[in-house]
């Protein structure tokens, strides 16, 4: 199973980018997607999972700001994020369980990506 997270980048405050993670490996109509965040010196927070169902839900920092999607044909989550502040810099990871099941813990995905670091400046 792989999952390859990609998409971080450089941006100003108030601008956007789209994370992607592209699965390979695994069943990915079947699977939650999960998508977290660390900080330097923090612990890997929550920030988005859209289950098998396509209906996402959303940590208080994302809502209204990002939008997670699936394309089941491509076996690929994006999650795009607009309005971006500085707080939001860190190592975005992307995550998979097999259980499909709405998952908010990051101790429930079973699969990981490797990370890709998005940087907001003021």
């Amino acid at each position: 199973v792989q999952l390859q997270a990609s998409g971080g980048g450089v941006v100003q405050a108030g601008g956007s980018l789209r994370l992607s993670c592209a699965a390979s490996g695994l069943a990915f109509n079947n699977c939650t997607i999960g998508w977290f965040r660390q900080a330097p010196g923090q612990e890997r927070e929550f920030v988005a999972q859209i289950t098998t169902s396509g209906i996402p839900s959303y940590a208080d920092s994302a809502k209204g700001r990002f939008t997670l999607s699936r394309d089941n044909a491509k076996n690929t989550g994006y999650l795009q994020m607009d309005s971006l502040k500085p707080e939001d810099t860190a190592v975005y990871y992307c995550a998979a369980d097999p259980s499909g099941r709405f998952l908010l813990l990051r101790t429930s995905y079973r699969y990981w990506g490797q990370g890709t670091q998005v940087t907001v400046s003021s």
